[in-house]
């Protein structure tokens, strides 16, 4: 499958250097990608387009990864896997929180996030 055929991946980051980081690897892999700064934009983005996968920052400004993971179980479905982003040192309790299907921590080995996307992705 191409990418143009592909659901997108949502981004969702405070911090430009991550987002612009993670979406140049993640389109480098051939994946296309959606990029929003806050659980707000993230909701919007994924209202317009489904995305296949999540990948949340927890702390952000408007609307944090706690506010946004209940908004969006909270939207009609499909909904996509979650994986919680976070350099909190309690990453797994975080991700417990909202029920995210994974986590990885800050910073983060660029194999294993591509392994992570590859689980969650077809």
């Amino acid at each position: 499958m191409t990418s143009e055929q592909r659901l997108p991946i949502l981004l969702v980051d405070d911090d430009e250097s991550i987002l612009s980081t993670v979406e140049f690897l993640l389109t480098d892999e051939g994946y296309p990608v959606m990029v929003a700064a806050n659980g707000s934009e993230a909701l919007a983005r994924a209202a317009a387009q489904t995305p296949c996968l999540i990948l949340l920052d927890m702390k952000m400004p408007v609307m944090d990864g706690w506010a946004f993971a209940a908004a969006y179980r909270d939207s009609p479905g499909p909904h996509a896997p979650i994986i919680v982003m976070t350099a909190a040192h309690d990453s797994h309790q975080r991700a417990a929180e909202i029920a995210a299907d994974d986590v990885i921590a800050k910073p983060f080995d660029v194999n294993h996030l591509l392994d992570l996307v590859r689980k969650y992705v077809a």
